[in-house]
């Protein structure tokens, strides 16, 4: 994993972030796949870290958000 990286956001620039991430999870939960098991633990995985990064950026009172880059 690398070094967290500092960014200073405006409300309005993580709003934008926010409503990308939110699209994007959805992409993933749309998306047709194989039911593997393998598969839906991958789904989980990513649609678990997307939601991780949303709730960082939208529960951030300075909008100064630490994220991985």
């Amino acid at each position: 994993m690398s070094d967290p990286q500092k960014l200073d956001l405006t409300t309005e620039e993580c709003d934008v972030l926010v409503k990308g991430l939110r699209y994007v999870r959805r992409s993933i939960m749309l998306d047709v796949r194989d039911p593997t098991p393998e598969d839906e633990q991958v789904r989980s995985l990513q649609i678990s870290q997307i939601q991780n990064l949303m709730n960082r950026l939208g529960n951030s009172p300075q909008r100064n958000v630490t994220a991985d880059v």
